[in-house]
């Protein structure tokens, strides 16, 4: 999101979003396997900003599912094992938050975090939630995360007719705030961003058994009177601006081999 005050996306904004994930101009594609197609743009060593998109054609999965498995936060501390930590922190509209995330990086690089404004739109069956950073007060960088900075991410769920399946495109333009080595930038494009779409997948066929064993009613992203969040106004928020937090240099550091998750 550009300017310099705190908006809530708007119609237009949930339009742009969804045109740049159907764009495939200026964009390089690094993978295509498995039903799962990964584009990067200015994914180069030393620049600070990472812009990633993946694709994932998703069988058995509806689009309504998918986008309950990506809005369930309980769900995601079961499937999502990136995550150290995860929470809402208020509600500005029906259709927006604003929540911490925290994620483990590839050894040795230091762990990240953001605070992010969050909103999201049905249009018909398809589906938009996105989300760019924000500064909270009460949640100011913590000294062990490097605290990155979403300049806009999100997905885009589109229902594929009749067939019980969608097709699921994430788009992230992240700044990292830290020089990272090529390897990472490599291991992104090719294992790590195709790995987690094959998890999100995985987890979208186990949520309808989950969640009727775990308050299946309870669905605020659909039904906002549901929600138990405080109000927050806007007036306290400010744009997270990448100069004002720290950015440090990993571009030297060795990868760790580590035993990965199992598909």
């Amino acid at each position: 999101m550009s300017g310099q005050t705190v908006t809530i996306p708007d119609d237009r904004a949930f339009a742009s979003f969804k045109a740049e994930c159907l764009c495939d101009e200026g964009w390089s594609m690094s993978h295509n396997k498995g039903g799962i197609t990964v584009w990067t743009q200015g994914l180069e060593e030393g620049k600070p900003i990472h812009k990633m998109k993946c694709r994932m054609v998703c069988k058995d999965v509806s689009a309504e599912t998918m986008y309950d498995v990506l809005h369930d936060i309980e769900y995601r501390k079961k499937w999502d094992t990136n995550v150290i930590e995860t929470f809402d922190i208020g509600k500005l509209t029906v259709n927006a938050d604003v929540g911490y995330y925290s994620w483990k990086c590839p050894s040795p690089l230091r762990n990240r975090d953001v605070i992010t404004l969050r909103s999201w739109l049905a249009m018909g069956k398809d589906y938009i939630i996105m989300n760019y950073s924000v500064k909270h007060a009460k949640y100011p960088p913590k000294k062990d995360k490097v605290r990155a900075v979403s300049i806009q991410t999100g997905y885009m769920i589109q229902d594929q007719g009749p067939t019980n399946h969608c097709t699921l495109t994430y788009l992230a333009q992240v700044d990292p705030r830290g020089s990272l080595p090529k390897w990472v930038v490599n291991k992104s494009s090719h294992f790590l961003a195709p790995h987690a779409m094959k998890k999100i997948n995985k987890a979208c066929l186990k949520y309808p058994e989950w969640k009727q064993r775990h308050n299946p009613g309870f669905k605020p992203w659909l039904y906002p009177e549901q929600t138990t969040l405080p109000s927050i106004p806007l007036s306290e928020l400010s744009i997270q601006h990448a100069e004002s937090l720290e950015n440090i240099d990993e571009s030297s550091l060795a990868e760790i081999q580590e035993r990965e998750d199992s598909d």
